[in-house]
């Protein structure tokens, strides 16, 4: 069974907390990035998600989303699955999109990653 609760690093080596995932699926933690569009520093923002219960046999599928609190004028919405190998290393797969905030409709084109 892959757990999404707790302490995980991507290969930035960008930080996520996930709290316990509760009955529904719902879940929320924070996330350390290390990648910012600005350039700056580590900036820690809270998340937000939910884990598709899954059947037996299966690893459980997700989505969460992170408001990059007080640096950035964006947002990012992860989708991805946990996996376990044979030795037991829980592993998350994600695709993300970031959407930036643009000034104007005719911007509109830049503004998702």
């Amino acid at each position: 069974q892959c757990q999404l609760s707790g302490l995980w690093r991507n290969e930035q080596d960008s930080l996520m907390e996930i709290s316990a995932v509760r009955s529904n699926g719902e879940f929320h933690g924070k996330y350390l990035t290390r990648v910012t569009l600005s350039g700056g520093c580590a900036r820690l923002s809270p998340l937000k998600g939910s884990q598709q219960q899954p059947a037996e046999g299966e690893w459980p599928t997700f989505t969460f989303t992170v408001h990059w609190d007080k640096f950035s004028n964006a947002t990012t919405a992860f989708v991805g699955q946990c996996f376990v190998d044979a030795g037991g290393k829980e592993t998350l797969t994600t695709m993300w999109l970031l959407r930036e905030a643009v000034g104007s409709l005719e911007e509109d084109w830049k503004a998702t990653r």
